[in-house]
């Protein structure tokens, strides 16, 4: 059996709140003991609503952020308590692509010069200080080695993406964690980088953590898909499984509010609003917005379980038809 190339094992996140007067100092449970795993040149999914605690675990297990508790293993080598000097080297192989492609570039450095500064860094630049490298990645993602000089603002958003993406691409990784990476962009300019993406996962062998609100482009994307809500796993298995078939009232409801997607039970819409992960539910954090709770799911919180080969889901509910 292929080992994981990432594995994550009980991993938490939690932001400490400023202390009010005498009152007890709280804290946002961001992630919750999340186990995952990637496999080499494996997509996983990461689905979820705003506040489920998706891009705090793409930046847990690349180490941006530090974790409360929990383990992460990268290659097979603990990282979990490396300093910042000790992880450099991982950095190579590890790479991450933001959101917002106007933000995650210098507007007053040449874009051209942003990548060549990565190759740089570590170590690749070689005597011409990675000039041509970074030309040569500029038009392997669809764009002109003779853009190196141009700033920024000469682009489109779909053009500062294909930018971003060919500089995670620079130092070679073998990781790379997506984060909603079209979710700023037109609709018609999100295919391109989509196909752009998935030829080079099949070009270089990348693995991706690939993290969407966009359950269509999930399903386009990734071969197993991790639904999360208040940072805890509701369901995990392969994309074609949780699609065609969901076994978690919460990943049902989604799938049911996405436009054109056809179910064999329609799941009412979801009442109110996604609670505080400050003061999050007892027991089973999707309870108070389940159609089908009970007054056990207040009791405790139902742990992941296998419900079929690679496919697991935490609901304690086994009489459901979704």
């Amino acid at each position: 059996m292929t080992a994981p190339l990432l594995e994550a094992t009980r991993l938490v996140k939690h932001f400490p709140l400023p202390r009010h007067g005498l009152s007890r100092r709280g804290a946002v449970r961001a992630v919750e003991e999340v186990d995952l795993a990637v496999l080499p040149g494996e997509v996983l999914g990461l689905v979820g609503e705003s506040g489920s605690g998706k891009s705090t675990l793409g930046r847990l297990v690349l180490r941006l952020i530090d974790p409360t508790a929990g383990r992460i293993v990268f290659e097979g080598q603990d990282i979990t308590a490396l300093s910042r000097g000790a992880l450099r080297p991982l950095r190579r192989r590890m790479q991450m692509v933001f959101q917002d492609p106007y933000a995650s570039l210098n507007p007053r450095r040449p874009v051209g010069e942003a990548i060549a500064e990565v190759l740089r860094l570590h170590g690749l630049a070689g005597h011409d200080g990675g000039t041509v490298r970074a030309r040569e990645l500029l038009a392997h993602v669809g764009l002109s080695g003779d853009d190196y000089p141009r700033l920024p603002r000469s682009f489109s958003g779909g053009q500062r993406q294909r930018i971003a993406i060919a500089r995670a691409l620079a130092v070679e990784p073998k990781l790379l964690v997506a984060d909603e990476p079209v979710s700023a962009l037109d609709v018609s300019v999100q295919a391109g980088i989509l196909t752009l993406l998935r030829q080079l996962r099949a070009e270089f062998g990348l693995a991706m953590l690939f993290i969407s609100h966009d359950l269509s482009v999930v399903e386009a994307m990734a071969d197993r898909v991790m639904v999360l809500y208040l940072g805890r796993v509701m369901e995990v298995g392969p994309v074609r499984a949780i699609f065609t078939a969901p076994r978690h009232p919460y990943t049902a409801a989604l799938l049911s509010a996405a436009p054109g997607r056809a179910l064999a039970h329609r799941m009412p819409p979801l009442a109110g609003e996604i609670p505080s992960p400050a003061d999050p539910p007892s027991g089973c954090v999707f309870r108070t917005r389940c159609p089908f709770a009970l007054p056990a799911c207040a009791e405790t919180v139902p742990q992941l379980r296998a419900i079929a080969p690679g496919h697991s889901k935490a609901c304690i509910r086994d009489d459901l038809s979704l």
